[in-house]
C-alpha cells in the first residue's frame, strides 16, 4: 500500500458515518494510529527519499568530473559509485538493498544515474503497508561557457629528455596532455553556441612574439640596437704598385759548355816506327766549326732589386777534329782521329728598372669584440639583411645575410633585488618596464627589439675569463627560439594539434619571461587588448585562465644570448653579471603572478617532474596548482584543469 492510497482509505472511512459509538469509537482509535503513523513513516520516508536524491546529484557530478579523454570508463564508473555510497548510508534511513546505477550514452559529455532503496516502516506494518520503495533519477554534465585559455608552455632543452623507464619524452608527453584537454572542452561545448578561444607562449631563454608586436604597430620595435658582437679592423697600407720599365740596359757575353769526345778511329795506315815521327807527319789542329742550327730560349723575370730582367741564349754546336798517336805492336805507330764538341752560348741580358707608382689599400687586421650598434629597420621587417660578421675560409671578414625569426630583447628595465606588485602602487620598483604588463611603447626605452643571433658574440681576455673590456678574443654564443606564440583564437581540431606538434625543447628555463607574456596576450588593457576584449556574439561574460606549465625550476644563463641580452655583459638584471641572478628573476616572476591574478585571471600552474616549489604554489590561484611525475599524471592535470574551465552541474 502506498502512502497516496492510505491518505484516501483514511479520508473515506471518515466520512462514513454508519454504525453505533463503539466501532466509531474503535475506528476512531484506529484511524488516529494510521494518521500518527503514516505522519512518522511518511517523513522518514521523506528525508530518506531527500538524501537519495543528494547523494545520486554528488554521485553524476564526481563521475562526470573524473571523465577524461578514454569518455566515460569504469574509472568514472567507479569515483560515481564512490560519492554515492559515502553519500548514502541506507541503515540510518531504516532502509536496505540501495542501488546505484550510473550510465553515459554519449561517452561522458552527460551522466545518468538511477537510485532506489527500500524503507521500512514502524507503525504502517499494523495496516499491511511493510516499507516504501524509493527511487531518484539524477544527471550531470559539463558545460563550457565563454573562455579563453592561454598555455603558457615550457619548451626549454630538458623537456627533450625521456621520461623515467620510457622512451617518451616530456615534450611529446605535454603535446599528447594539451590534446587531451582541447578534446574535453571541445566534447564539452556540445551543440552550445559557448566560445572557447586558445592562445599560446612556448617559452625558454626567450619568447617568440615578433610578429604578433609588430602586426600592432611596427613602431613598437626599436630601429637602432646595440648589441653584444664584433667589428672588422682594418689597417691602411702603402703599396708601391709597378705601372712601367725604364729604358733597358744590355749586356752580351759569351759561354762555352757541355764539352763532349767521340771515340777514337785510325785516321792514316802508314806505319811509323818512333812516336816522335808520328807525331811530327800530325795534321794541324783545326779550328772550331758550327755544327748544326743553333737555337734561342729567352726568359724574363723580376730580380730581388725589384728589375725587370730578359734574358736571351742562343746556343750553337761546335766540333773539330783531335789527332794523335797509338803504338800499336812492334813500335808500330799508327795515327788515329776523333771528333769533340761544345756548345756556345750567346747571352745577351736587358735590365730595365721599374716605375712605380704608390697607391693605398685597406688590409683586414683582426676582429676587435665589443658593443656594436646596428640599424634594425630593415631586419625588424623580417627581409633579409646583411652584416659584414662572418668570416671566409682565409679568416676575413665575409658578409652573412639573415632574417628575424620573431625572438625579442626585453624593453630597458632596473638591476635590483626585490620586486612586488600591488593594485595601489603597481609594479615596485618603478623603471622596470619590461615588467610593464599593459602599457605601450612611447620611446625607445619602451619599445622591444629583435634578437639577432647572427650579430651576438661572446668575449674573453686574454688569461681566458670572461670581460666587458674590448678585446681581440671572442666567439658567437648560442641563441634559442622557441616557436611562435599565438594571440587568442578559437581553433578546430587540426590547427591546434599542428600546433602542439610544432613545439620543439631548446634553451634555458627563464620562468619569468614566460608568464610575462602570458600575461601580455591574456590582458584586455594592454597592446593585445582590442583581441582579448572581443565579445563574443552570444553575448555571455569571458572566464579567462592562464596555464602555466615548467618542468624545472629557474635557470637562466648569462653566458647565451636571451631577451635580456648576454646578461654577463649587458649587466640588465644584475651590477656584475651573475651576482643573485636566479633570486632576481624569480623575484620578478613572483610579481608578475600577484599582477596577473590581480586582473581576474585565473592562474594555473603544472609542475611537470619536478616538485612543487613554494614559489609555484604562491604564484597559482587558490586551489590550482598541480604536480605531475609522469605522462599520465600530466594528462590528469590538465584535466582537471579543463574540467574546471567548464561548468560542471546537475542538469536532471
Amino acid at each position: 500500500m502506498t502512502i497516496k492510497s492510505l491518505q484516501n482509505h483514511a479520508a473515506t472511512f471518515l466520512k462514513d458515518c454508519r454504525g453505533n459509538i463503539l466501532p466509531i469509537a474503535a475506528g476512531g482509535v484506529l484511524l488516529t494510529v494510521a494518521m500518527v503513523g503514516s505522519a512518522v513513516d511518511l517523513s522518514q520516508a521523506y528525508r530518506a527519499n531527500g538524501r537519495l536524491q543528494a547523494a545520486c546529484d554528488a554521485a553524476v557530478l564526481a563521475g562526470r568530473k573524473e571523465v577524461s579523454s578514454d569518455g566515460f570508463d569504469q574509472a568514472a564508473a567507479d569515483r560515481a559509485d564512490e560519492y554515492f555510497v559515502a553519500n548514502f548510508d541506507a541503515e540510518s534511513h531504516q532502509g536496505s538493498e540501495a542501488t546505484f546505477t550510473p550510465v553515459s550514452e554519449d561517452n561522458g559529455h552527460t551522466v545518468t544515474g538511477m537510485a532506489s532503496v527500500s524503507v521500512d516502516t514502524v507503525l504502517m506494518k499494523i495496516f499491511g503497508m511493510n516499507e516504501f520503495n524509493l527511487t531518484a533519477t539524477c544527471q550531470a554534465s559539463l558545460g563550457v561557457g565563454n573562455s579563453d585559455v592561454v598555455l603558457v608552455l615550457d619548451t626549454t632543452g630538458s623537456m627533450g629528455s625521456n621520461l623515467s623507464g620510457t622512451s617518451q619524452t616530456r615534450i611529446q608527453a605535454l603535446r599528447g596532455a594539451v590534446k587531451n584537454f582541447y578534446d574535453t572542452i571541445y566534447t564539452s561545448t556540445g551543440s552550445t553556441n559557448a566560445r572557447v578561444r586558445y592562445g599560446f607562449v612556448p617559452y625558454s631563454s626567450s619568447v617568440n612574439v615578433g610578429r604578433l608586436i609588430h602586426n600592432v604597430n611596427p613602431d613598437y620595435i626599436v630601429d637602432d640596437h646595440t648589441y653584444q658582437s664584433r667589428k672588422a679592423i682594418f689597417e691602411t697600407v702603402i703599396d708601391e704598385t709597378v705601372v712601367g720599365w725604364e729604358d733597358p740596359v744590355t749586356t752580351t757575353e759569351t759561354e762555352y759548355d757541355n764539352t763532349d769526345y767521340g771515340n777514337w778511329s785510325l785516321y792514316s795506315d802508314t806505319r811509323y816506327n818512333s812516336r816522335s815521327a808520328c807525331n811530327s807527319a800530325l795534321p794541324d789542329e783545326p779550328e772550331w766549326a758550327n755544327y748544326g742550327s743553333p737555337t734561342t730560349d729567352t726568359d724574363t723575370y723580376v730580380n730581388s732589386n725589384g728589375q725587370q730582367v730578359t734574358v736571351t741564349t742562343e746556343t750553337q754546336r761546335e766540333r773539330r777534329r783531335d789527332y794523335g798517336c797509338y803504338r800499336y805492336s812492334h813500335k808500330r805507330y799508327f795515327q788515329i782521329k776523333r771528333w769533340y764538341y761544345r756548345d756556345r752560348n750567346q747571352i745577351t741580358r736587358t735590365i730595365s728598372d721599374p716605375i712605380y707608382e704608390d697607391t693605398e689599400a685597406s688590409v683586414f687586421s683582426e676582429w676587435e669584440y665589443r658593443p656594436v650598434s646596428y640599424d634594425v629597420s630593415s631586419y625588424k621587417t623580417f627581409v633579409p639583411t646583411t652584416t659584414m660578421t662572418g668570416s671566409d675560409v682565409a679568416g676575413d671578414p665575409a658578409p652573412v645575410s639573415s632574417s628575424w625569426e620573431g625572438c625579442i630583447e626585453e624593453r630597458q628595465t632596473v638591476s635590483e633585488d626585490s620586486f612586488s606588485y600591488s593594485t595601489v602602487f603597481g609594479m615596485t620598483p618603478s623603471g622596470a618596464h619590461d615588467l610593464d604588463i599593459d602599457t605601450a611603447p612611447w620611446n625607445d626605452a619602451t619599445r622591444w627589439a629583435p634578437m639577432w643571433p647572427q650579430v651576438a658574440y661572446r668575449r674573453w681576455n686574454d688569461a681566458g675569463d670572461y670581460t666587458t673590456a674590448t678585446t681581440g678574443n671572442g666567439s658567437q654564443v648560442s641563441s634559442r627560439c622557441p616557436a611562435k606564440a599565438k594571440l587568442l583564437a578559437e581553433m578546430d581540431e587540426g590547427a591546434f594539434d599542428a600546433y602542439a606538434d610544432s613545439l620543439q625543447a631548446q634553451g634555458n628555463t627563464y620562468l619569468d619571461l614566460g608568464l610575462l607574456w602570458g600575461a601580455r596576450l591574456s590582458s584586455t588593457e594592454g597592446i593585445f587588448g582590442s583581441n582579448v576584449a572581443d565579445e563574443p556574439s552570444n553575448g555571455g561574460q569571458v572566464s579567462r585562465h592562464l596555464i602555466f606549465m615548467t618542468d624545472g625550476v629557474m635557470q637562466p644563463n648569462n653566458i647565451i644570448q636571451t631577451s635580456y641580452g648576454i646578461e654577463f655583459f649587458d649587466r640588465r638584471v644584475t651590477e656584475d653579471g651573475s651576482s643573485n641572478h636566479t633570486s632576481r628573476h624569480t623575484s620578478r616572476f613572483l610579481a608578475i603572478c600577484q599582477a596577473i591574478k590581480a586582473k581576474g585571471i585565473r592562474l594555473w600552474v603544472v609542475a611537470f617532474t619536478t616538485g612543487l616549489s613554494s614559489d609555484l604554489t604562491t604564484c597559482a590561484s587558490d586551489s590550482s596548482s598541480f604536480t605531475a611525475n609522469d605522462a599520465d599524471e600530466l594528462d590528469d592535470a590538465f584535466q582537471e584543469i579543463a574540467t574546471a574551465v567548464g561548468e560542471l552541474r546537475v542538469t536532471r
